[in-house]
């Protein structure tokens, strides 16, 4: 019996365990904050990555992202909570989503009497008058009154507000609505029935560009503006405060909350001020808990803790002594603006992920990021890049009209190359593509084409090759050895002593602009260009655009193709799958595609057929139909918020019965289930809404054979697995 049991135990300790997930996943930075409302014990926090529900007391976090096919963008720009308790949220290019605590109700042009334009650009401000009205402001299309039932629009063709970009909006006591606008528009106030517009040329406000509003109990409203200091109007006289005439440290204002004590706590791009009426006390990373001087928002609880988002660490709580810094991301991607610009994987399934703010590698538990400050990179930005056989990263860095060089990294020592101390031709690397022989092959932004054996640099250009032009794109190696090389002026082949060009002049290539290329089994090429993607058989050209399939935009910015041969793009418009007969079409607005811009930038498929999208400002995204595939051992050591723990079942081995233990903090809808080693479900134990507290189930397998099975508890917002044994 003994021998048995360590049997169990060496199989769960060197065997390659799966389970299933949810179909798309989102791993975001959530660091840049935007907005913060309070629920009781909770705040709401709306991020550049997500929505974040962070209980103030415990500091427990739950994350709500896109794929959790509520919330429509991952962007969150304004947040309110009304009495009932609904969340109110504003996102930006996802419109606008109610969420009772359960559903979500997402409100869009399509579906409401929301403007078009809603849709698209940001939801900036939400305010709810004595009445329960919601008013709302977008940066496009001026404001939105909604009653519940009607939808009111009030713009500047049939209204009297002065522009319809709005970016702020307060409600005095008198119910009087007041509404900053932007491009010059100033500031308006609309008691329901007359609009009365304060700019710089009839009034004393500093500056057109309205960034906050707030109403002390006085009444007086406190403007900030847009690089003209903080203004203060009575009703009959303006008080300005700039960095001349008072200790304001900036006239970039960004937001305003008084407190309960009438100080004035302001937010601006150098740093956090309190203003009592008198003096001023300023906060900066130097002189206080601050992570980042750059405040993006300042909202006040009603325990007079001030809580402050910053532009790139996360939501700060400020008690009057401590300062308690709260990450409010979901992964350890390091870019704020979550661009993602390449991934790659190696042997060990580690995925490598460049972004705009560092290279990133992912294990499956651990992210560990590599920036300029930590490692040998010379820039931030990672552009391209691949892996050879020997494990060796190889990174173009920089942007891609103004690089920072080729960097190599051995997992231990990093090398850099640039067009000073090496062959290289320009230190722009837009593109790397390593052959069998171990060569890579790199593309440049106006230097050509470069061969590198790890000796010796071979650079083609105009002058000495068949290329038609030295901004190289993409580069993919076929089965033969040939380069098929993309390029600002065409598609090049080299077979390595002839150059073959096609243009729209010599083919049917839609476009000369060559963004990406994919090669299947069948040896077929895969052209993704600025206007439309061709298949080239070697013979023949088929155009594909979305005109004459199901591509959601033309720009084709990356491709990839899985083991069945589906063929996957990247557009500038969504992601794309075409099985040779069928497409399918997915964005932010029909997916877990997150959002804003739906520009894919790139896309790797594991081993277990889980797509890996890259995007430009939506983050990370897994997505595979019917369910992602990851390890046990990486579910093991994530997607648990600390909104509920399980523990290990007992006994443990069994026969026939065991009884598995969790609690949960809060209400939500439990699904505790048996799956088998490859993932089959054998039984659910539990499904059902349930109430915070600690709960046992017992399972009992007396009609099951001996094994080993994995327990897996999920709820809306996360998932956690543990092992147990069946012994008989």
């Amino acid at each position: 019996m003994k021998i048995i049991i360590a049997l169990f135990y060496f199989l769960i300790s060197f065997s390659v365990l799966y389970a299933q997930s949810p179909e798309w996943i989102n791993y975001t930075n959530g660091q840049k904050v935007w907005a913060t409302a309070f629920e009781g014990d909770n705040v709401w926090v709306g991020t550049g990555g997500g929505l974040v529900k962070l209980n103030k007391t415990t500091g427990v976090k739950i994350f709500y992202n896109r794929s959790n096919l509520g919330l429509p963008s991952n962007n969150v720009s304004s947040i309110a909570v009304d009495s009932s308790g609904n969340k109110w949220i504003g996102t930006i290019s996802g419109g606008l989503a109610k969420f009772d605590g359960t559903v979500w109700t997402v409100y869009t042009s399509s579906n409401s009497d929301l403007p078009y334009g809603y849709n698209y650009y940001a939801v900036t401000s939400i305010a709810t008058d004595g009445l329960g009205n919601k008013w709302i402001g977008s940066d496009a299309d001026g404001l939105i009154k909604y009653d519940g039932a009607i939808w009111t629009n009030y713009n500047t063709r049939n209204s009297g507000l002065p522009n319809d970009h709005v970016s702020a909006i307060a409600i005095d006591s008198l119910g009087n609505k007041w509404i900053g606008t932007w491009n010059d528009g100033g500031l308006a106030k609309y008691d329901g029935t007359t609009w009365t517009i304060y700019t710089s040329l009839n009034s004393g406000l500093p500056g057109n560009e309205i960034t906050s509003i707030a109403i002390d109990g006085s009444g007086n409203k406190w403007i900030g503006t847009n690089g003209n200091g903080l203004a203060k109007y009575d009703g009959i006289t303006w008080t300005v405060y700039t960095t001349l005439n008072s200790a304001l440290p900036s006239n970039a204002v960004g937001s305003i909350a008084i407190d309960g004590s009438g100080n004035k706590w302001i937010a601006t791009d150098i740093g956090l001020s309190k203003y009592d009426g008198t003096s001023w006390t300023h906060y900066t990373t130097s002189n206080s808990g601050l992570p980042d001087s750059y405040i993006s928002s300042i909202t006040i609880d009603g325990s007079g803790n001030k809580w402050i988002g910053t532009s790139s660490d996360g939501i700060v709580k400020y008690d009057g002594t401590t300062w308690t810094v709260y990450n409010t991301s979901n992964s350890g991607l390091p870019d704020p603006y979550n661009g993602v610009t390449s991934i790659k994987m190696d042997n060990s399934g580690n995925k490598w992920i460049g972004t705009w703010g560092g290279l990133v590698k992912y294990n499956g538990t651990t992210w560990t990021v590599y920036t300029t400050l930590n490692s040998g990179l010379p820039d931030n930005i990672i552009y391209s890049m691949a892996i050879d056989a020997l494990g060796n990263k190889w990174m173009g860095t920089g942007n891609y009209y103004s690089g920072r060089g080729l960097a190599k990294y051995d997992g231990t020592i990093w090398t850099v190359y640039t067009n000073l101390n090496s062959g290289l031709p320009s230190a722009a690397v837009t593109s790397i593509a390593i052959d069998v022989s171990g060569n890579k092959w790199m593309g440049t932004w106006y230097g050509g084409l470069v061969k590198f054996d790890g000796t010796t640099w071979t650079v083609y250009t105009t002058s000495n090759s068949g290329l038609p032009i030295n901004y190289i794109k993409s580069i993919a190696i076929d089965a033969q050895g040939n380069k098929w090389i993309g390029t600002a002026n065409g598609l090049v082949k080299y077979d390595g002593t002839t150059w073959t060009v096609y243009t729209t002049s010599n083919s049917d290539l839609p476009d000369n602009n060559v963004e990406s290329i994919a090669i299947d089994n069948s040896k077929n090429k895969w052209i993704g260009t600025d206007n439309g993607l061709a298949k080239y058989d070697g013979t023949t050209w088929t155009v594909y655009t979305t005109s004459n399939s199901g591509l959601p935009r033309n720009a084709i910015a990356s491709i990839a193709i899985d083991g069945s041969g589906n063929i996957w793009f990247g557009t500038y418009g969504g992601l794309a799958k075409y099985d040779g007969i069928n497409w399918t079409s997915y964005t932010s607005f029909n997916s877990g595609l997150p959002g804003p811009s739906n520009i894919v930038t790139s896309i790797s498929i594991d081993s277990s057929g889980n797509k890996w999208i890259g995007t430009n400002g939506g983050g990370l995204a897994i997505y595979k139909e019917g369910g992602v595939v990851v390890s046990i051992n990486e579910i093991m050591h994530k997607n648990n918020p600390d909104n509920f723990s399980l523990f290990q079942n007992y006994p443990n081995p069994f026969n026939p019965s065991t009884n598995i233990s969790f609690n949960l903090s809060t209400k939500s809808f439990v699904s505790l289930k048996i799956f088998d080693l490859i993932g089959r479900e054998v039984t659910t134990i539990f499904s059902g809404e349930l109430a915070a507290g600690n709960y046992t189930k017992q399972w009992n397998a007396a009609n099951i054979s001996s094994g080993i099975y994995f327990y897996r508890l999920q709820t809306r917002s996360a998932t956690e697995t543990k092992k147990l044994i069946l012994l008989k």
